[in-house]
Formats: structure tokens, sequence, C-alpha cells
């Protein structure tokens, strides 16, 4: 049986590698031997896109990218390197080019749009007494707080940031769409999808941060995108 590619998973705002632990630890026990969590420092796209594309060329075989929020457009950026194989979404941007994360959401302003606030030094960070209902709702008290005290903000001008040459045009795609995203508009998410031409869309009665509240289902995803890739 073909080997599955490694699996690349890419954070987005408000958050590091860890809001992955849940999906890891569920590919783990699915026989995933190569799953790795880039770390980006969420100063620009270009920064974040060259960062995770170190981690790809490092992997060397076959990789599998999966992004979450803004992580979406790091591997719509990023995934033009060869051995990349597939696009994941999950509740993710999926820019075309010269589209930018704020420019989608602008168009179709998300429900939590006035939780975010900016710092004097540039950092855009989501309110802490409005976390638990903007970002993950759907997660218990306790997840939320550890999410809320180590949210990683972003430079706010990486909302700006627009994408150049997008790998979904090129490579096949999956998409998971929260349908109670407060973060992303969902029907913006649909739309996302739709202009993709996803090999799969999942629907999922999750908030943002569906990658923490519903990791089977997120994982169930990566599965099958990994199996059709390989030719399982």
């Amino acid at each position: 049986m073909p080997d599955r590619p490694a699996v690349v998973l890419v954070h987005g705002f408000w958050g590091g590698a860890a809001h992955w632990a849940k999906v890891i630890i569920e590919l783990r026990d699915r026989g995933f031997e190569s799953v790795f969590a880039v770390e980006n420092p969420l100063t620009s796209l270009a920064d974040d896109a060259e960062n995770t594309r170190m981690m790809v060329r490092q992997v060397g075989g076959p990789v599998l990218l999966v992004g979450h929020s803004y992580g979406g457009a790091v591997i719509t950026e990023a995934g033009d390197l060869p051995n990349v194989v597939g696009l994941v979404y999950v509740a993710a941007f999926a820019p075309d080019a010269g589209e930018s994360p704020g420019q989608l959401s602008q168009e179709m302003p998300p429900a939590a749009v006035d939780s975010l606030t900016a710092d004097s030094d540039g950092h855009l960070w989501i309110k802490r007494d409005k976390f638990h209902e903007s970002f993950g709702q759907d997660l218990t008290d306790d997840e939320a707080l550890v999410m809320s005290v180590t949210q990683k903000a972003p430079m706010a001008t990486t909302f700006g940031d627009t994408v150049t040459a997008p790998a979904w045009r090129a490579k096949p795609t999956w998409y998971q769409v929260s349908k109670q995203d407060h973060m992303i508009d969902p029907d913006n998410e649909r739309r996302m999808a739709r202009r993709m031409g996803p090999r799969r869309v999942v629907e999922l009665d999750a908030s943002h941060a569906s990658l923490a509240s519903q990791p089977v289902a997120v994982a169930d995803l990566i599965e099958a995108a990994a199996n059709e890739v390989a030719g399982r």
C-alpha cells in the first residue's frame, strides 16, 4: 500500500503550533508517522510562507499542507513547492492572487469583528473577555482561558498582505467549513471553498476553533486527503 505523505500543520492568528495538539494525537493514533507543526512568527505573509517552505523542504518527500484560519493564506502562498501534493483548509482563508485575508473579511465581515483590538506596537489581539465567544465558543471554559492567555498576536499589517500565486489553482484541495464560525463568516468560507473546486467539503457545527473542538472530524478530512493523494 502506498505510503501516505507527511502532514505539515500550519496555525493561524492568535495561536501557535500547539493549537493542533488534539489533531496531532488523533493522527498519531491513526498511524501517521510523519506529522510536523510549523511555528510561524506572524510578522508578514512572506515571512510565514518562507518559514513554512523551510519545513516543507526539510521533509523532502511528499507533503500534505494543512492550514487553519490565516494558515490557509500561508499554505496558499507556500504550497507551490514541488513536493506539496495537496492542501487542506480548516476554517481557513484561501485568497486568490492579489487578495488578502483583510480584504476577504471586509467583503463579508465576521460576527466577532468588534472583538479585535490593536496595541501600541501594531499587534492585533482578541480582547481577553471576548475570546471565548469569538474564537471558540464550543470549547470548555478552561480551554478557552488557556488559548486566551497564550494567544499569539499577529502584526496587524499581515492582514493586508496579498497572495501572489495561489497554490490551490494547481494542487488538489479539501475544505472544512465551520458553521458557527465568528472569526471568518461561514458564507465566506463556503465562497472560498466553492471557487477552489475542492475534492471534498465538510461542514461542521463548530466554532472557528474546530481543530480543538472537533479534532476527530478534522483528522478524518486530513486522513481522507492523505489517502487520496497516496492512491489508497
